[in-house]
């Protein structure tokens, strides 16, 4: 006898892994690079002494006189959980009298037009449930923070690191805010913040477990001081935001889907020893100067930002020439592609073919940015 539809899907549905059940929606988890997977800038950066973008893809420091750090994609992950990477920060030089307006933070930034159906500032808003695993050797209390951008609101709550040098999980609902519509747009609207350290223009008034206009005095209320010591480090991976009052399992998108949501915001192309990688082609307008295409994988958030090491342009069977951005290079960038007009003062051949490349180099690379 055939079975209907409704027998049909529940017999789909219970051949399926957890993870992929009919009711555990795809994309559900608003973060991107949640497990920590993607880092295109590269996998450790020393020395951090003020904010940027470091390793792990998706993840801004924000550092104001909070000591000295090196931040890593880590290998260090919670056991038995499916994760292989983590962000680690490790003090390396420590401030153990943070002044008023020290403060330091990670923080993950969302477009307003991915939100619209949390149905912010509407009676009908969305609770937001954060879960994240966290490892450090300081125990104590932590603040997570809220920021809408637009409106200039937010809210605080605290979590307890409880053992030291052990893996936790955390998982925290906040309330929908039913004030403060975000626009929809692909500018910033809205922050998850982990705070790690903070001074008293940011801790010395009480903590704004409710959503409101933004007082830096309530945002981070009784957040240890991550940086007094040189032994201090933490670690974190498997962070999923998702609307709703119940955080479900850890949602892993596969790696290519994870590196292509990240190339939104930067895509780089990094030069490796031995070996030249090619980033477009192009002819030769006249006996001197070349005009290459460049594709970015997709479509970014925005009219990147580009910087560069050794470019070169190739021609004919073995010869290159290096050009680099401003000076006799023009640039005409968009969301979806580059244009490099350049002048490399080489013996073209007008109307030839060329091809532009990252020189054969660790330390060549070219690299757009539409951060949010």
């Amino acid at each position: 006898m055939a079975l209907s539809k409704v027998d049909l899907a529940n017999q789909v549905e219970n051949q399926l892994p957890q993870n992929l059940v009919a009711n555990n929606l795809p994309f559900r988890n608003i973060i991107i690079n949640g497990d920590m997977s993607i880092a295109q800038r590269g996998t450790s950066k020393v020395g951090i002494t003020s904010g940027s973008y470091d390793t792990v893809d998706r993840y801004n420091l924000q550092q104001d006189t909070a000591g000295t750090w090196t931040q890593t994609q880590d290998t260090d992950v919670p056991s038995g959980q499916g994760f292989a990477k983590s962000l680690k920060m490790d003090c390396t030089t420590a401030n153990g009298s943070l002044s008023a307006g020290s403060l330091m933070y990670i923080n993950q930034r969302f477009e307003g037009q991915n939100l619209q159906y949390l149905k912010k500032g509407t009676s009908n808003a969305e609770s937001l449930s954060l879960s994240f695993w966290v490892k450090s050797n300081k125990t104590g209390t932590y603040i997570i923070q809220f920021l809408d951008t637009d409106n200039s609101r937010s809210i605080s709550k605290s979590y307890t690191i409880s053992s030291a040098d052990t893996w936790e999980k955390k998982t925290l609902t906040f309330a929908g805010d039913t004030s403060g519509t975000l626009d929809n747009d692909n500018a910033q609207s809205l922050r998850v913040i982990w705070w790690l350290a903070a001074g008293s223009t940011y801790s010395s008034g009480t903590l704004g477990t409710s959503w409101g206009s933004t007082v830096n005095a309530n945002r981070a209320v009784g957040q240890v001081n991550l940086a007094d010591s040189t032994s201090n480090y933490i670690n974190i991976t498997g962070a999923q935001l998702e609307a709703g009052t119940t955080a479900s399992d850890f949602e892993f998108l596969p790696y290519d889907v994870n590196l292509q949501r990240c190339q939104r915001y930067c895509h780089r192309v990094q030069g490796i020893s031995g070996d030249q990688k090619a980033i477009g082609s192009g002819f030769c307008s006249d006996t001197t100067r070349a005009a290459i295409t460049v594709i970015h994988p997709v479509t970014m958030r925005a009219e990147p930002t580009i910087t560069e090491a050794s470019i070169e342009i190739a021609h004919g069977p073995s010869s290159a020439s290096s050009v680099s951005l401003g000076g006799d290079t023009d640039e005409t960038l968009n969301v979806s592609t580059l244009l490099l007009d350049a002048d490399s003062g080489a013996p073209f051949t007008s109307g030839d073919g060329v091809r532009g490349r990252i020189a054969s180099s660790t330390s060549a690379f070219l690299q757009f940015d539409a951060e949010l």
